[in-house]
């Protein structure tokens, strides 16, 4: 079953044709890396598979449903979820804090729940904050829960943004380059950490990674894009031996 379907998808700014006419799809439980040169139009697919941008034509499916120009938190809502290239954490909110706002979000009650402190504002509390520590134990951060975001280190902040995004649930998780700025043992630890986010909380992942070798060890399959454009789609090994991609992005001289 589909999870993701993205037909003939098209946004420009001004003159400049960000992505063009692009269609792929993502079956349920399957990682789709998606690696391409600066400025090759990744992040622009992201924000419109999240709402942030409208296409100007074309169609976003997901799971079937027609989810084409819904705004961010609506496509939430239906079970999409995203990190971003730029840590997007409350720096000066604790680990613990950092979750449980992103648990509470999906749960909230009202104002008058939360004056008089009624039933259900005691329940939602309890099952957001068992919520919460459950992520913080999945990402070995039960020792650092009640430090501020900032303090941790860089990997481990990572780790945070993706805890929070599995807050909402999401039956699709988008990760934006989540190895920017790491060293290769954080980059191993990140590969298995993602693979243990697929096997326990069942999500379909697309990924926009620059570090080669975390992109193909993880992905089932990879989209190559450049100038807007899809210009390759297949397995990893097929990717490798590809000469357009090759020349495009890897460099003449590359060697896996």
């Amino acid at each position: 079953m589909k999870a993701l379907e993205v037909i003939n998808v098209k946004k420009s700014f001004g003159g400049v044709v960000a992505v063009d006419n692009i269609s792929f799809s993502v079956e349920q439980g399957e990682t789709l890396g998606i690696i391409g040169p600066n400025g090759a139009g990744k992040t622009t697919l992201f924000n419109l598979l999240t709402g942030f941008y409208k296409p100007e034509q074309g169609v976003i499916k997901l799971f079937d449903r027609d989810i084409t120009g819904l705004s961010p938190y609506k496509i939430s809502r239906c079970g999409v979820a995203r990190t971003f290239q730029n840590l997007r954490l409350f720096r000066s909110l604790t680990v613990f804090e950092n979750i449980l706002s992103a648990v509470l979000q999906r749960n909230a009650y009202s104002i008058v729940s939360a004056i008089f402190r009624t039933d259900r504002y005691a329940v939602i509390e309890s099952k957001a904050e068992e919520k919460a520590r459950q992520l913080i134990d999945f990402f070995h951060l039960s020792e650092k829960e009640d430090l501020p975001a900032h303090s941790l280190p860089y990997g481990e902040q990572r780790e945070l943004e993706l805890a929070r995004a599995l807050c909402v649930e999401p039956k699709v998780l988008l990760i934006d380059e989540p190895g920017a700025g790491m060293n290769p043992k954080e980059i191993q630890e990140l590969v298995k950490t993602i693979e243990e986010i697929k096997e326990s909380f069942a999500v379909t992942i697309v990924i926009i990674e620059h570090q080669m070798g975390l992109v193909m060890n993880i992905s089932d399959r990879v989209m190559v894009m450049d100038f807007g454009e899809k210009i390759m789609e297949g397995t990893p090994d097929e990717v490798r031996r590809n000469e357009r991609v090759i020349k495009a992005y890897l460099g003449e001289e590359f060697e896996w």
